[in-house]
Parts: structure tokens; C-alpha cells; sequence
């Protein structure tokens, strides 16, 4: 998924696909790729993700997750390095603990304001903003395209990371949808 938040902003995704390495299942039809996932979000998606910003529970789990779950932390960031903050190249363990603060759960996002954070040079404390505001965004959209393509398709959703699985469950609840959210529990990693 690559999102467009202006016409010179937003984010890149891999070239390679999971069915790069699994071309059987690709010939089977277990996996399907080219799905529409990528591009600027449209008004259906913008107010999803804006529902989900807005939301203090689902806000919560975010938050705590972020805090907590290392492999929820590393799908939003790549903390084993400096990170680019604003201008201001910091050590991604520092990051996180600015990344982390409770004032950031409670701080009001929508789409629009993580694009208004585009336009122009960041200070350090606006650019822990914009990362934080682009995580929530990033989330959010991933899943209103889970939950588009699942009900296209007729299909469960499914993972393994118990922070997307809640954070998908508080949607569905909040928002009256009738899909099915399995968890898988994995160990070891």
C-alpha cells in the first residue's frame, strides 16, 4: 500500500509481492494481487479513517500498542536505526520514547491534519507529530482496505498481530460492520 497525501507527498511501497516468492499459490488462486490499495484515499476511505482517529478506544489500543508490542512498533517504524525527524536525525530508540508519549494519545488527527503537516519544514516537535499522525493514518487506512477487499471478496479477515486484530474488532463494533476477525496466535517471534 503506497498512500498519496498531496500530489508530492505520501508514502512508497515494495515493488515485490508476497506471491513474488509463493508463485504456486498465486497459480492456485490462494493469493491475488493488483488489488487497488494505492493512491490518494478517497472520500469514503478519508471519513473511515477519520471515524477511527476520532475514536478514544481505538485510539487507545493504538497507542498502546505502539508502546508495547515490538512488532507493531516495527510495521510502523524502523527503529533499529536513526530516524529523520523534521530535520533532525535521531537514534530510533529515542524516537520511540518521543513517539510513545501519552500526550500523543490524546492529541486530535484526521487526514487533514496529518496532510496539513506536509506542506512545509517540520520543527523536531511538529515532525514527532507528522510520524505519529502518518502511523494513525497508515493504520487506519490499511484497514478500510482490509475491510473493502474482505467484503468484496467474501472473505474473513486474518492475522496474527493482536494489536491489528483489535484495532479491526473496535471498528467493526463501533461501526455496525458484519465481517468475521480471526486471530491467529502465533510463537516464537
Amino acid at each position: 500500500m503506497a498512500l498519496q497525501l498531496h500530489a508530492m507527498s505520501g508514502t512508497t511501497a515494495y515493488m515485490n509481492r508476497m506471491g513474488d516468492a509463493h508463485g504456486d499459490l498465486v497459480k492456485s488462486g490462494r493469493i491475488v494481487q493488483g488489488h487497488p490499495v494505492s493512491g490518494p484515499l478517497d472520500a469514503e476511505a478519508i471519513a473511515a479513517v477519520d471515524r477511527d482517529l476520532a475514536d478514544s478506544v481505538w485510539r487507545s489500543r493504538f497507542h498502546d500498542g505502539l508502546s508495547s508490542d515490538r512488532r507493531f512498533q516495527r510495521g510502523l517504524f524502523d527503529l533499529s536505526h536513526a530516524m529523520r525527524i523534521g530535520d533532525t536525525l535521531v537514534p530510533g530508540p529515542s524516537a520511540l520514547l518521543r513517539l510513545t508519549e501519552a500526550s500523543r494519545q490524546v492529541q486530535a488527527w484526521s487526514v487533514q491534519s496529518v496532510q496539513q503537516l506536509t506542506q512545509g519544514r517540520l520543527s523536531l516537535d511538529d515532525g514527532y507529530g507528522y510520524e505519529y499522525g502518518l502511523a494513525l493514518l497508515k493504520t487506519a487506512a490499511a484497514q478500510i482496505y482490509t475491510v473493502r477487499l474482505c467484503r468484496q471478496h467474501l472473505l474473513d479477515a486474518v492475522t496474527d498481530s493482536k494489536v491489528h486484530f483489535e484495532l479491526l474488532q473496535r471498528t467493526l463494533m463501533r461501526d455496525s460492520l458484519s465481517l468475521t476477525n480471526r486471530l491467529i496466535v502465533r510463537e516464537g517471534y
